[in-house]
């Protein structure tokens, strides 16, 4: 749902001619269409400035070629926003985005990723080999595709604060009813205080990180600056997730670590948030950045 509306959709939103808002945003908002966002390769993932997916103007429009990774709905994607470079002098400024549609000659499904989280999720490659392109397939102004990837990252920085927010919130509640139900020394685990103290802790950082997400949400609703909120939310709900999660495992005991309880998945997929959307090492730059001005 992040990369189908906040990704994909949301760039098109963002960037798009009102003849290509009318073209792609009806069927990606009525489900349709699935919308898939490609930004990373495999040798450029944080550091954008070493991609390497070239696209080059001809005379009726553009080609694409180059791989892309980490896609996610690209298997089941029927619109993408894929990015390259339009021009090589000048790094990440010099990135442009494209609208490509399934189906397209020159766009092809790679490697579906077996990853470890996130299961349900389809992952994979995106091989562009001479993909031709029509001029109006260009989505906002040449070179501006790091710019408008940038501006699309915030908001979905409060999208993934979500998630993490969602999974952590499944492993207390999960954890809670384990606690009141499981005897151990002739009483609930509930009762005991290394239990209780870890659910105490779980709880704290579950309304703590809520609070961050939600005045995330707040000042971008009302078209505030939130690009630091936004980023301090992902950063703290991410490892709060992971550190939740881990111990919603804990509380379980040797149960937790089997997939008869659904903790062992919501602790794969936890980590997830940790790195989608911008690592946690990407949010403290931006976080830092802001306050110093640089």
């Amino acid at each position: 749902m992040a990369a189908h509306n906040s990704l994909c959709t949301g760039t098109i939103w963002l960037a798009g001619t009102e003849a290509q808002k009318r073209k792609y945003i009806p069927d990606l908002a009525s489900g349709r269409k699935i919308g898939a966002w490609a930004l990373t390769e495999p040798t450029s993932g944080s550091d954008a400035a070493a991609m390497v997916t070239t696209a080059k103007r001809k005379k009726d429009g553009w080609v694409l070629n180059g791989t892309k990774t980490f896609c996610t709905n690209a298997p089941v994607a029927g619109t993408f926003v894929i990015h390259a470079i339009t021009d090589p002098a000048k790094a990440n400024r010099g990135i442009s985005a494209f609208i490509v549609e399934r189906g397209n000659p020159g766009l092809s499904i790679g490697k579906v990723e077996d990853k470890l989280g996130v299961r349900g999720s389809a992952t994979s490659q995106v091989i562009l080999t001479n993909c031709q392109l029509p001029k109006d397939a260009l989505l906002g102004s040449e070179n501006d595709g790091f710019v408008n990837a940038l501006r699309i990252l915030d908001r979905g920085r409060i999208g993934i604060g979500s998630m993490a927010v969602g999974i952590a919130q499944g492993a207390f509640e999960e954890s809670v009813k384990y606690a009141k139900e499981r005897i151990q020394f002739s009483k609930p685990i509930a009762e005991h205080q290394a239990v209780q103290f870890m659910l105490a802790d779980m709880a704290t950082r579950i309304d703590a990180a809520r609070i961050l997400v939600r005045r995330a949400a707040w000042l971008m609703d009302r078209g505030l600056p939130f690009k630091k909120e936004a980023a301090m939310a992902k950063l703290y709900a991410s490892e709060m997730s992971s550190f939740v999660t881990n111990r919603a495992v804990q509380i379980h005991g040797g149960y937790g670590y089997i997939a008869d309880y659904p903790v062992e998945r919501m602790l794969r997929d936890a980590k997830l948030t940790e790195i989608g959307e911008g690592t946690s090492e990407i949010q403290r730059m931006v976080i830092a950045r802001e306050f110093l001005g640089s």
